[in-house]
């Protein structure tokens, strides 16, 4: 069974989880980001976009240069 392209999200984070509500802190660990400015790449599932959007304030999504 062949795959469709997989779309993609790139999320850094920009914001420290320091003196957030725990399921704020839980939601970026469940995203992969556990330090200031590291990158995920993460399949875009109505899931994974949820999570961005719960901690927008402490997440950027990331431009792919490739895209352009």
């Amino acid at each position: 069974m062949a795959e469709a392209k997989n779309k993609t999200v790139t999320v850094e984070q920009i914001g420290s989880p320091i003196r957030r509500p725990k399921d704020q802190r839980q939601t970026l660990v469940g995203l992969g980001l556990n330090k200031m400015h590291k990158r995920r790449t993460l399949e875009d599932t109505p899931a994974v976009r949820g999570m961005i959007a719960k901690v927008s304030h402490l997440v950027r999504v990331v431009e792919d240069e490739q895209k352009a």
